[in-house]
């Protein structure tokens, strides 16, 4: 029985991973794809660094080039990262007929279309669970498990970095910055943490999941993007206070064909199972007009994690190639994209604003609202011992967005009011 042979670009903690499960677990995959497996190639950056896993240094290189040229390498994995040089070796494994596997999140939501097309041309077929949520199976789910339902939202922790500094302000009371430099020390958050903290990474993500899910190609450009490094304390605890938790979520609603994508932290209900995800973990939450309401939980990281969702691919690979119906993938993104406008984004809002503490202002600011037919679900106000202005905190009812940001200009020209703290989007 024919191996199909594997060549591995990268071997970081995911490639390492990747080995393990391939290695260990020989005789499931023999049973559930029908043929062996061999790691045949690896391409790593230094040949003599030692290695967690055993694997044969005759097969190490330091040129990726050698593992996508090599004729007898049928799939190749790609867990190396970057954008650039690595979309060059898979676009030319995928256009010498090899399958390709990836977790590269950052090539897909840049690039991806452009791949997916080459793969068609060429009959090949090119993966990518492992892109999004680690472990989480969402976008397997998002195309076979919900082939036959409408989605209606996909609303997500897709950023296990976010996730871990905002549980522990809201555990601890700490500040940003001190968790911040904590998550760094534990290797949570990079040395330059922007693509985590300011949204970017999950933006990436989003436009995968968004593009899935609604049929559409979604590119960066078409999400709007907050990160939390402006979320203090002071927000967490009055978001408590209310009922809520504070999460840094990727939100993608449709209502008919009209879409919105957006990355931002958000005021959760703690009654709402998004909530309570808590640490570097991901959820997925996925509304179908059928299917009502799902949640997909899971680590969004991880040596193992991550490298079962690339063996789950490598294992769907695999089955397509013995079924003779590798690069015949169903073509999911049929549907020309329909962006919601500002005064079309409805939802909820919290703000904290800093007002002068005379009589009078909370009429005056209601006012404003009332302008713009924003109507308010809460409103509480309270001296700050620490300031001599006093604070209101007000939750709206639904509003569309263009609404809120002319109700926030008005609010900078106003005398009484010191200062907008705080704006966040409501949900649950």
């Amino acid at each position: 029985m024919k191996a199909i042979k594997v060549g591995l670009l990268g071997l970081g903690t995911v490639g390492t991973g990747v080995v393990r499960i391939v290695e260990g677990h020989q005789e499931d995959l023999l049973n559930q794809c029908g043929s062996p497996i061999e790691i045949a190639k690896v391409s790593v950056k230094s040949l003599n660094k030692q290695r967690a896993v055993d694997v044969d240094v005759s097969k190490f290189t330091e040129d990726p080039w050698e593992v996508v040229r090599d004729a007898e390498i049928d799939v190749v994995i790609e867990v190396m990262g970057g954008v650039d040089h690595t979309k060059q070796y898979i676009e030319e494994a995928l256009r010498s007929g090899k399958h390709v596997v990836t977790a590269n999140k950052d090539l897909m939501a840049l690039h991806g279309p452009e791949l997916f097309e080459i793969a068609r041309q060429h009959g090949c077929d090119i993966y990518y669970e492992a892109s999004v949520a680690g472990g989480i199976p969402i976008i397997r789910t998002l195309l076979d498990g919900f082939s036959s339902d409408r989605l209606t939202k996909i609303m997500g922790i897709v950023n296990g970095t976010t996730n871990y500094i905002l549980s522990k302000m809201s555990q601890e009371g700490a500040s940003y910055n001190d968790v911040l430099e904590e998550a760094q020390q534990l290797g949570y958050a990079e040395a330059d943490p922007t693509a985590d903290v300011e949204g970017l990474d999950a933006a990436r993500k989003m436009t995968i999941l968004a593009s899935l899910g609604f049929r559409s190609h979604f590119s960066l450009d078409n999400v709007q993007v907050k990160g939390i490094s402006s979320v203090s304390k002071e927000d967490i605890a009055y978001a408590k206070k209310l009922g809520y938790e504070l999460k840094l979520l990727g939100i993608a609603e449709r209502e008919e064909d009209l879409i919105s994508v957006s990355v931002q932290p958000t005021m959760v209900k703690q009654t709402h199972p998004i909530a309570s995800v808590n640490g570097v973990f991901n959820a997925v939450y996925v509304y179908g007009e059928a299917v009502g309401e799902t949640m997909f939980y899971g680590p969004g990281a991880g040596e193992l994690p991550t490298a079962t969702s690339i063996v789950a691919d490598l294992v769907a690979v695999v089955k397509n190639i013995r079924l003779g119906v590798s690069g015949k993938q169903a073509n999911y993104a049929y549907k020309d994209i329909k962006l919601k406008s500002d005064d079309q984004i409805v939802s909820q809002y919290f703000m904290l604003l800093e007002v002068a503490d005379k009589a009078g202002v909370l009429s005056s600011i209601s006012k404003v609202f009332g302008d713009y037919d924003v109507s308010l679900d809460a409103v509480l106000q309270q001296p700050n011992p620490a300031l001599p202005e006093a604070e209101i905190i007000i939750i709206t009812h639904d509003a569309n967005k263009a609404a809120i940001d002319k109700v926030l200009d008005v609010f900078t020209t106003m005398d009484v009011v010191q200062k907008v703290k705080s704006v966040y989007r409501v949900e649950g």
